[in-house]
């Protein structure tokens, strides 16, 4: 049985000019990719290869230069009720409570009412933060915090989850358990997910397929599928499957770094 195509990227061109030297710099140059619905793909690649430039063209908040970026057969033009975001920083309005936060969207879309009430309230228990409904920003860790933020993302129920690495502000343990819970999430929902790191071995973790940007002006140099089992214990990273597939990944960015480094020396 074949499954739709939920997103589609055609010759992805995305430019902006240098505020510093009056100049236009292209961070992504001719980028193709497909992602299927109800998929998990992750993006990685060397600091600076485009790909949150990328992920924030898919979410309609910057234009591209050519090419065409395609949602459910329509193409993206501006943000849009079918996307949400999840930023690195949670951004929680730290004038209301949890479920304040996670109704936000809703109002946006003027969506209140008892419904949206009761959507919210799913939504917090689903991410684990029963009991903390009344609660202001200010009294969650930012494990907690980041979880209200992905409940406000779901909470508009979109057709494409992006996640702009969502967990790097936060310490090492809490990133793990936040990586198992992601996943945990997304089992239940299965919302199809654009999930931007800088973290090979997350990446890995958490996607169906990982794909490595080249360095500036990023384009797709890898698209690795993950053949490894769901649901996946934070074991799994110590496997050797596992630990082939970070090695692959690894090698295809080092050769991006390393081309990087002998143009600079040679200009």
């Amino acid at each position: 049985m074949s499954v739709a195509v939920k997103l589609e990227a055609r010759r992805v061109a995305i430019k902006y000019r240098r505020q510093s030297t009056g100049l236009d710099l292209v961070a992504v140059d001719g980028v193709d990719l497909r992602i299927d619905d109800g998929e998990f793909v992750s993006i990685v690649g060397p600091s600076g290869c485009g790909k949150t430039t990328f992920l924030n063209a898919v979410d309609g908040l910057i234009a591209i230069e050519s090419g065409a970026l395609v949602l459910d057969g329509r193409e993206i033009a501006a943000p849009g009720p079918d996307r949400a975001m999840v930023f690195q920083q949670p951004s929680l309005l730290p004038w209301r409570t949890v479920t304040g936060n996670v109704l936000y969207g809703l109002e946006m879309q003027h969506r209140g009412g008892e419904e949206s009430r009761k959507t919210a309230a799913r939504l917090i228990d689903l991410v684990g933060l029963e009991g903390f409904a009344d609660s202001w920003p200010s009294e969650l860790s930012g494990g907690m915090q980041q979880r209200v933020n992905l409940a406000r993302a779901l909470a508009t129920d979109p057709e494409l989850l992006l996640l702009d690495e969502p967990f790097a502000a936060l310490d090492a343990q809490t990133r793990e358990t936040m990586q198992q819970e992601l996943l945990r999430i997304w089992g239940a929902t299965r919302k199809t997910a654009l999930f931007i790191t800088h973290d090979i071995t997350e990446a890995v973790y958490l996607a169906d397929r990982v794909i490595v940007f080249t360095a500036r002006p990023g384009r797709v140099k890898l698209d690795v599928r993950i053949d490894l089992p769901r649901p996946r214990d934070l074991r799994l990273k110590r496997e050797a499957r596992f630990i082939e597939y970070e090695r692959t990944i690894w090698e295809s960015i080092r050769e991006e770094v390393l081309r990087t480094e002998s143009r600079a020396q040679v200009a």
